[in-house]
């Protein structure tokens, strides 16, 4: 299970899940973030970037996370497309990608070791040339990661257009030269932008020791990665070109996400928030202020930890399914869903659940946001006396292969 496809789904069970314990979807956060959001001007990527939009945000990503930490100079999806690789295409061209990768990777570490990125009495940004040589190879390492996630999207990348039209050609100077100059510059400039900005205030404010890169979750229901943590700051970069709409029910969602998965509390997460590489702007909500934001109906993080890994574990790797495969798997999980979902006491609030002041009196719901919310809720069958809940349909075609 993933939890950016469980995201996409509005009819997933993790998405159900979400979106009802979520009760004030993601408008009010929205607001606080564009209250928050400061920036005049929007490095705009430049017109050789195109397509690649995804591997140059990828690429600024890591380049960024190695300012905080170096412990892993290449990423681990890196390395694991780099061993898969090897039975890519046929006549030994998925080993010869697998060998220059690997010098690939061995060349990366001993750049970033060589640089000694994560110093704090160094600059975020190193001289222009060699910055244009570690973003040639984070963009490359970059379409080696796209193989960990889709064969049928690797298939596309320079990468394998290049070793496919010249197998015995391909070399590590051939895959260097390969990123247009565009997609260099693009990197390097957000970089530079990023080291004028209050990001490398809380880099100079921390030690390596308490960043982690690429922190992952201790699941084994679901796969999830965010971008860095920095002493309890769990933070994730956007290098979205169009600022003010970052703050999406995706992104909230995917926040609130990496919280609930961190369920043994291994990096203390005790803020969250995101740096928008194209203007330099970082935003940051205590967890207490950003679970209030989305109107949470359980505020005990632990007990929303233990319900969130109750569903993933219920639903037996089909939390994230857009489909389910049996007529008895949707009513498993139906009745799993209206097991664990929130139910109001006396004197609270029916959509977020919190206890009715004295102030409230006589009035249902505790403030004007939770009841313009409420028939929006009742709608969708995420509150009591709506419908019930919509989830996937059975695909006969998937029963083959679905779990006991």
């Amino acid at each position: 299970m993933s939890l950016t496809t469980g995201l996409r789904s509005p009819h997933s069970p993790l998405r159900r899940f979400l979106d009802r314990e979520l009760s004030a979807g993601p408008s009010a956060l929205r607001q606080n973030f564009r209250a928050q959001h400061r920036a005049d001007h929007i490095l705009l990527p430049p017109p050789g970037v195109g397509t690649e939009a995804g591997t140059v945000g990828t690429a600024i990503d890591q380049r960024l996370r190695l300012a905080f930490t170096a412990a892993a100079p290449v990423d681990d999806a890196a390395l694991i497309g780099i061993e898969l690789i090897g039975e890519f295409g046929a006549n030994g061209v998925g080993l010869r990608m697998r060998a220059v990768g690997k010098a690939l990777a061995a060349r990366l570490t001993a750049t970033v070791r060589s640089l000694d990125l994560d110093n704090r009495t160094l600059p975020m940004d190193r001289a222009q040339d060699e910055e244009e040589d570690l973003a040639r190879m984070l963009i490359t390492a970059t379409w080696y990661q796209v193989l960990a996630r889709t064969t049928i999207g690797f298939a596309y990348t320079p990468l394998a257009k290049a070793t496919l039209k010249d197998p015995d050609g391909f070399t590590l100077a051939r895959l260097l030269a390969l990123p247009h100059p565009d997609l260099v510059d693009d990197v390097v400039n957000q970089l530079h932008h990023a080291a004028r900005s209050p990001l490398e205030d809380l880099r100079t404010r921390t030690r390596p020791e308490d960043c982690h890169g690429g922190p992952t979750f201790a699941s084994a229901c679901i796969t999830a990665d965010a971008d860095l943590v920095v002493d309890g700051f769990l933070l994730d970069f956007k290098s979205t070109r169009h600022p003010h709409n970052e703050m999406s029910q995706r992104t909230a969602w995917q926040l609130t996400g990496y919280l609930l998965l961190d369920a043994t509390d291994t990096y203390r997460i005790d803020t969250l928030g995101l740096y928008l590489t194209r203007t330099g702007a970082l935003t940051s909500w205590p967890v207490e202020d950003f679970l209030d934001l989305l109107g949470t109906c359980r505020r005990d993080l632990t007990e929303l930890r233990r319900l969130f890994n109750e569903l993933l574990t219920g639903c037996h790797g089909y939390a994230d399914a857009p489909y389910l495969a049996t007529q008895e798997q949707v009513d498993r999980i139906r009745r799993l869903l209206e097991r664990l979902a929130p139910v109001a006491g006396p004197g609270c609030c029916p959509v977020c659940l919190q206890a009715l002041l004295e102030t409230c009196y006589r009035r249902t719901f505790c403030t004007t946001r939770c009841r313009t919310r409420a028939q929006t809720l009742r709608n969708r069958g995420l509150m009591p006396g709506g419908p019930r809940p919509l989830l996937p349909g059975p695909r006969p075609d998937l029963a083959e292969n679905a779990p006991l």
